[in-house]
């Protein structure tokens, strides 16, 4: 049988707001956030081979354990009752442990990807269903943008696109544990001030829809991992401040912000020499040498689903609005 395969840009996502509330019953935080994908992403090459039996291999240089992509891959063929070989090279440029939802992102990918390769159709509901079960953050790239996610982060609400304004973000190479953060948080099953959280959030929310505008909300953000990271990785902190002065050096340079639990930090700018030269001034910053400084750009919900568009054109029916993109070859 004939291979089919495709390569595929995965994009990393930035946490543009995060405000965490109660400890839920089952363990997990009740959260409000606003994701946003970015053009900073991993390569994912795919070919799919039908057949009798199924094999998933990954050529993977950092070996990452039980990884996604394999998980993702298997949820599809049981979801679709196909067999097959399913054969993946991941080559890593999101940072792992930053926060920014590589992982996730991979996982995406394939749940998008792989039906089409494959000739079957799997509605957008069921794309959800299987996203939800493999990570709280899948589900919202299955659609990219801009998008509120309430509860776990599972429940998720496209916004209104945003204008795609440049960003500068810096990975310390620092991996941030997640549970701990969230064990100095001190959130217990009641939390006084919840409403204070909430309306925080809410007036973001309202500016950020209103404004169109990342960089115009940024006033009125708030990550409340912040203050716990910080104390807790006391490098991290100076590398946000410093951030912070690059960015408050430029003319319309919108305020820092750490995303999800970290470490990846972020700054977004008005314009892309305004980006390029405070990218400059890190760069001659010696703290910044352990760093990746990376210049992106945040994607809206358009862009991202035009690049998916544009990535299955050879298997996809052309012209077709549906979303996902159907396969050419499905029955």
């Amino acid at each position: 049988m004939m291979t089919r395969s495709v390569r595929l840009r995965s994009l990393a996502k930035i946490n543009l707001d995060l405000r965490v509330l109660e400890r839920r019953a089952d363990g997990f935080h009740n959260l409000r956030t606003v994701f946003q994908t970015v053009s900073l992403g991993d390569t994912i090459e795919i070919g799919f081979t039908p057949g009798r039996k199924t094999s998933l291999e990954i050529e993977d240089a950092l070996h990452i354990p039980d990884n996604l992509v394999l998980r993702a891959a298997q949820a599809v063929l049981d979801a679709a009752k196909i067999s097959g070989r399913a054969q993946f090279r991941l080559r890593k440029r999101i940072p792992m442990g930053a926060g920014m939802g590589g992982g996730s992102s991979n996982a995406a990918a394939v749940l998008l990807a792989l039906p089409v390769l494959a000739g079957r159709r799997i509605g957008y509901e069921m794309l959800l269903a299987l996203g939800a079960q493999l990570g709280s953050d899948v589900p919202f790239f299955l659609a990219g943008g801009t998008a509120v996610a309430l509860d776990r982060g599972t429940e998720f609400y496209s916004l209104p696109d945003l204008a795609e304004e440049p960003v500068l973000i810096v990975a310390p190479g620092v991996h941030v544990a997640t549970g701990p953060a969230y064990q100095a948080l001190g959130r217990e099953l009641t939390l006084p001030d919840s409403s204070r959280i909430i309306n925080g959030f809410q007036l973001f929310a309202r500016t950020l829809v209103d404004s169109r505008s990342a960089r115009a909300a940024s006033a009125f953000s708030a990550n409340d991992f912040e203050p716990v990271v910080f104390s807790q990785y006391p490098q991290l902190h100076a590398l946000f401040k410093r951030l912070q002065r690059a960015a408050a050096g430029r003319k319309d340079a919108g305020a820092a912000r750490m995303t999800g639990s970290g470490s990846a930090l972020f700054a977004l700018f008005g314009s892309l020499a305004e980006r390029d030269l405070a990218e400059r001034s890190l760069g001659r910053d010696r703290g910044f040498r352990e760093c990746r400084v990376i210049p992106a750009r945040l994607v809206s919900r358009r862009g991202y689903q035009r690049l998916w568009r544009r990535q299955l054109a050879e298997h996809a029916i052309p012209g077709e609005v549906i979303w996902p993109p159907p396969s050419r070859y499905a029955r």
